[in-house]
């Protein structure tokens, strides 16, 4: 009888053995890690813009001033092109518009062709102004801070812009009555200048400075318009 319980025993004590060993087996089994996902570390940061900006007028003439805010915006598309294995460092270019709008005292009188430039007294319009819309083709460096994990970093991005003027319109208001010109032929066509923009995420700040004037062969008196376009303001990169 002893015997018995002995085997028993011993029968009983391997059977829970080995049923601890399957459960050991089993939980090791279901604990192994994950199995990595492919990440493509190949990203690239394509962005739509749009910007807000106010603009001023360097090198004006004599007499000549600003008047009320000037504003302009702007949007469009870069092509992100990264240089470097981290794909912090990259070179950009696209394709905007941009519209901006200039409230000053240069009147603007004539035609298209044959327009005439003086400066107006600070009570002798109602109403003066000029705008332009532009194709623009930035070209940029980049640097940021960006990984293929996180849409939020830091940025800067800097370069040169080109633009072709598309549409300009003059319009002042005086006692003398209306007078509006479009595509004034004095205007530069292409326009070209130095910008950098810098933040965090989605809102960056922004200045853009003009390296040519505005105008090509405009004169008051005598004395050629040099005046070239300093913007700043704020800009939005969006995926």
């Amino acid at each position: 009888m002893k015997r018995l319980q002995n085997q028993f025993r011993e029968k009983l004590f391997f059977s829970v053995l080995l049923l601890l060993s399957f459960f050991s087996l089993f939980g090791q089994e279901d604990k192994q890690a994950p199995k990595e996902v492919k990440i493509d570390s190949l990203y690239r940061e394509d962005q739509f813009y749009f910007g807000f900006n106010y603009n001023t007028l360097q090198e004006l003439p004599a007499g000549v001033s600003q008047q009320k805010f000037s504003i302009g915006i702007s949007g469009g598309f870069l092509r992100d092109m990264p240089i470097n294995k981290l794909r912090t460092k990259a070179f950009a270019t696209g394709l905007g518009v941009s519209y901006n709008n200039y409230n000053q005292n240069i009147g603007i009188t004539g035609t298209a062709q044959e327009a005439m430039y003086s400066v107006l007294g600070s009570s002798g319009f109602d109403k003066n102004k000029f705008t332009q819309l532009l194709i623009d083709v930035p070209v940029e460096f980049r640097w940021r801070t960006s990984t293929y994990e996180s849409y939020k970093f830091w940025r800067i991005y800097g370069g040169m812009k080109f633009s072709y003027l598309a549409y300009s319109k003059s319009v002042l208001e005086n006692s003398e009555g209306r007078t509006v010109i479009t595509n004034n032929a004095d205007f530069n066509k292409f326009l070209y200048g130095l910008y950098l923009s810098a933040g965090y995420n989605t809102f960056n700040v922004y200045a853009y400075y003009g390296l040519n004037p505005i105008f090509k062969s405009a004169e008051i008196d005598g004395q050629k318009i040099n005046t070239n376009a300093v913007t700043v303001g704020v800009i939005f990169y969006i995926l």
